[in-house]
Formats: C-alpha cells, sequence, structure tokens
C-alpha cells in the first residue's frame, strides 16, 4: 500500500507539470493581449486537492512565472520594470486567497467525511450490538420453551397419565359392581386422555427439534403429519438428499420458519397441497414451503407483514438467504443456509 501511494504521488506531481506547461503554451500561443491567468486555477486546484497547500503554493508560484515568460516570449513591452512586479503580484495574491478558501473546503469536506465515518463505525457497532442481543434473546425464548416443552412432557404428561389410569382403576371397579356411573367414569378417562394429546402436541410445538442432527428432518415431518390431520390441505414433507443440521440454533430457527410459512398457507393461500422440502445444496440446505393456492395479491405490501418480517430476521440471523416467490399458481417460500463443515459431527 505504501509502495503504491508514493508510485502515485509522482505521477500527480507530473500531472500538475503538464497541467502548467499546457496552459503557458496556450497563453504563449493565444499571445499577450489574451490574459489566461485564470486558467492556472486548474493545476492549483489539482495540486491543493492531491499534494497538499505547500506544494499548491508552489504551483501558484510556478503559473505566474509561466505567465509572465509566455507574455515576455509572445513580445510584450512593460513601460517600466514596476509593472511586471506589480501584475505578478496581485496575480499571485489572488491564487493564495484561492487557494486559501480551496483548503478550507477541503479541510470542511474532511471533516465531514471523517464525521460520516465515525457515525458509519457508530452505527455499525450498534447495529451488532442490537444484533447480538436478539440473537441472545432468541436463545434465551427457546431455551425457556424447551424448558416448558419439556416440563409438559415430563411432569403433566406423566401427571395426566397416572389419572387416566386411576379412573380407569375405578371404571373396573365400577363395573365389576354393575355400577351405573361406569360410563361417567369412562368419559372422564377419555377426557383426561384428550387431555394428554393436547398437552403432548403444546409440547412438540415448544420444543421440536432435537439436538441429534437428523431431529430437524423429524421435526418437519411431524409438523407436515400434524398439519394434515388438523385441516383438509395436503400437506407433506419430501427429501430427496437429505440435509443434516447439527446445530440446534439453525435447526431451531428453520423449524420456525417452515412453520411459520405453513400456518401463513394453511389460513390465506387457499391451497389444496402443501409441500415442505429439505435438501442438501451445494454444501447448504434448502429449506422450501410450497403452496398452490391464489398468491399474494400484493406481495410488496405484504412484504411489510409480521409473519414475513419475522420469517426474514430469523434467517438473518443464521445468516441464511431468505426469498419468497408469488403468483396466481402459488406461493414458494425458500430459505438456504450454509452448513459449516466445523459444525459437522466427525
Amino acid at each position: 500500500m505504501r509502495y503504491q501511494t508514493l508510485q502515485s504521488r509522482p505521477l500527480r506531481i507530473a500531472i500538475t507539470f503538464g497541467i502548467v506547461l499546457i496552459v503557458g503554451l496556450a497563453d504563449y500561443l493565444s499571445g499577450y493581449e489574451i490574459s489566461f491567468s485564470i486558467f492556472y486555477l486548474l493545476p492549483i486546484s489539482f495540486a491543493l486537492w492531491k499534494l497538499g497547500t505547500p506544494f499548491a503554493v508552489a504551483v501558484a508560484g510556478l503559473s505566474v512565472a509561466s505567465w509572465l515568460l509566455g507574455d515576455w516570449a509572445a513580445g510584450v513591452a512593460y513601460p517600466n520594470r514596476f509593472v511586471p512586479v506589480w501584475n505578478a503580484s496581485i496575480t499571485f495574491g489572488f491564487y493564495l486567497v484561492v487557494i486559501w478558501l480551496l483548503s478550507r473546503l477541503k479541510s470542511f469536506q474532511e471533516t465531514l467525511e471523517g464525521r460520516v465515518r465515525q457515525r458509519t463505525a457508530a452505527l455499525a457497532a450498534e447495529i451488532e450490538i442490537r444484533e447480538r442481543l436478539e440473537k441472545e434473546i432468541l436463545i434465551i425464548s427457546e431455551r425457556e420453551q424447551q424448558r416448558i416443552g419439556h416440563d409438559l412432557h415430563d411432569t403433566l404428561c406423566q401427571h395426566l397419565t397416572g389419572t387416566a389410569i386411576a379412573g380407569q382403576v375405578l371404571g373396573e371397579k365400577l363395573a365389576a359392581e354393575s355400577r351405573p356411573e361406569v360410563a361417567d367414569a369412562n368419559e372422564i378417562v377419555e377426557l383426561i386422555e384428550q387431555g394428554i394429546a393436547i398437552a403432548r402436541n403444546l409440547a412438540r410445538g415448544l420444543f421440536p427439534v432435537e439436538i441429534e442432527a437428523e431431529g430437524l428432518i423429524s421435526a418437519l415431518r411431524e409438523l407436515a403429519l400434524r398439519h394434515a390431520g388438523r385441516s383438509r390441505i395436503a400437506c407433506h414433507f419430501e427429501m430427496e438428499r437429505p440435509a443434516l443440521i447439527h446445530d440446534a440454533f439453525t435447526a431451531a430457527h428453520l423449524y420456525r420458519i417452515a412453520q411459520e410459512a405453513l400456518r401463513n398457507a394453511v389460513r390465506h393461500s387457499g391451497a389444496r397441497h402443501i409441500v415442505i422440502s429439505l435438501t442438501e445444496e451445494g454444501g447448504g440446505a434448502r429449506l422450501v414451503v410450497k403452496d398452490d393456492g391464489g398468491g399474494i395479491a400484493n406481495l410488496s405490501q405484504e412484504r411489510n407483514g409480521m409473519g414475513l418480517h419475522i420469517m426474514r430476521h430469523r434467517a438473518g440471523l443464521i445468516g441464511a438467504a431468505f426469498d419468497i416467490e408469488s403468483d396466481s399458481h402459488g406461493t414458494v417460500v425458500s430459505c438456504r443456509v450454509v452448513i459449516h463443515p466445523q459444525k459437522k459431527e466427525t
């Protein structure tokens, strides 16, 4: 870098002298009747901007000398020696004023650029801190959801299961005594079993992705089956080339993106078929949620929706490329993330 700077400075000096020579030659050819003194501001300004104020002052002196020399060679005759000295002094003073104004302008520009760079650096640091905090908040949120999911599965479901068993035992005792309350006991057991199923579904929704590499694949397959059972929309999971996500944070966000895209498709698209796919693609993983609905009427306005904003934000946190395409034949939500080698199991 230092070598390039040293090389560029001689080039700038040569350009400055070249401009002075060209203006001086034009001044000589036009004769002393036409003044070219203002055109010497070109090399002076260039020297000031590229080489600094001291060099610009030297170029101003050289320009005055070139101007006087050109007029003398063109045959100018002065009535006395004081006239060229006076003219040269006035011209040189004019150049100095211009140099002072330009130097102030340059200083102001450099100060402004410095402030802009500082502000840009401060904004970049603030954005980095904010993104890190947002990531930490989401990590904490996912961790709390995992804890609640485990509590639901390990405590509430177990408690309800014990209650259901107790209800079955009570029903058997009532049946042995031919009591009419047997039907009520069986209904209570059935309601408890329904509560167990609801609690398990809630637990899966809160903590859907296991730590293992194939956890995301299993979670997406179960997500498709669960939605297919709840609605009349055909929903299934496809996987041509398995993409194993070893990072739990990345896997969790990919699942949430698929969950949000599937929820939007079920609620708003009017689709009959929805396909979720997770495929290995060029050293990365590509998640796609595709439906055959009516599409999004105004995608530019819909981009400001909360659901798309959350999906796009989650993709940004894991360094993934998020894209959505929609027309009258359906909507395709895709998210591609790079799988780093160090995240793979050895």
